[in-house]
């Protein structure tokens, strides 16, 4: 899997924050008290469990940014699935920095492979069918370029980044535009020709009303695997079709054999649990 980097001007302010509230206001005085200030180490970082890698460059970056002396060599890339015991870089360098370094690095680097690892599973479970895993906006404040940049990761695709970039009408826009029809004439009187319309449909009728006024997306929330099916052959590849809902890696499977194009799934990013990844002297 090729997958670019985010620009470190994305990464470095985020990174740059997580040292700095770990540091408070007199640095690392464990370190600084305990460990000669020319003391060098070589540490490896491996991980404890089976999982999916994301976020190798944000913990070198952890670390250089501590003491642009020490040096990290990745033995593996970003989207590599390991093994407990799968050594993924070895950081050498000033031992005060390392140590320094160690918590937010591996903070980042375990949440992210977390993401990435519970991404997998899903695209894992619904191979063999043509949808694809997608995250939302469920994200933690802060960090929504590197978990979606996990879900990628993980072999998943990014839904919608922020409000700005699409349009997606859920069922509070609707109740208060009036009607399906209302809410989507709005919206294509305001947006630019360059901008996608989705709409979150409930039932069959919203999704007979939708079609009538032409939209790029349909979001099928909370629907049976069987409605699904029902609701993909009346769109017939007119729109692209999006289940939500409560998708879970044992309903997964089911629901993207219904042939919709995509799973939309929040406990991806928010809900993920860290990968366990070590730092041990080498």
């Amino acid at each position: 899997m090729h997958l670019p980097p985010l620009p470190r001007v994305i990464v470095e302010p985020a990174v740059r924050a997580a040292l700095l509230e770990d540091l408070g206001l007199a640095g690392d005085i464990t370190s600084a008290s305990v460990i000669p200030a020319d003391h060098r180490s070589r540490f490896v970082m491996a991980a404890r469990k089976t999982g999916v890698i994301a976020g190798l460059e944000i913990a070198k970056l952890a670390f250089e940014l501590v003491d642009p002396g020490i040096k990290t060599t990745a033995h593996v890339s970003d989207g590599a699935r390991v093994a407990a015991g799968d050594v993924i870089a070895t950081i050498e360098g000033p031992s005060r920095g390392l140590l320094t370094g160690e918590r937010v690095a591996l903070n980042f680097l375990g949440h992210l492979s977390g993401i990435a690892t519970v991404t997998a599973g899903i695209v894992d479970a619904v191979s063999g069918t043509k949808a694809a895993v997608v995250c939302t906006r469920k994200t933690t404040p802060g960090l929504r370029a590197f978990e979606k940049y996990a879900v990628r990761a993980g072999g998943g695709m990014n839904h919608r980044f922020a409000l700005h970039d699409a349009v997606l009408i859920k069922d509070n826009h609707i109740a208060i535009a009036g009607s399906v029809t209302e809410a989507i004439r709005r919206a294509k009187a305001h947006v630019g020709h360059m901008v996608k319309i989705e709409v979150e449909v409930d039932t069959l009728d919203q999704l007979a009303e939708a079609m009538e006024v032409d939209v790029d997306a349909v979001l099928l929330d909370n629907m049976t695997p069987a409605l699904l099916k029902e609701a993909v052959a009346f769109v017939a590849g007119r729109a692209i079709t999006e289940a939500s809902g409560g998708i879970t890696p044992e309903t997964a499977a089911a629901i993207a054999g219904s042939g919709v194009d995509l799973l939309s799934i929040g406990w991806i990013t928010h809900s993920a649990p860290c990968l366990d990844i070590g730092l041990d002297e080498a």
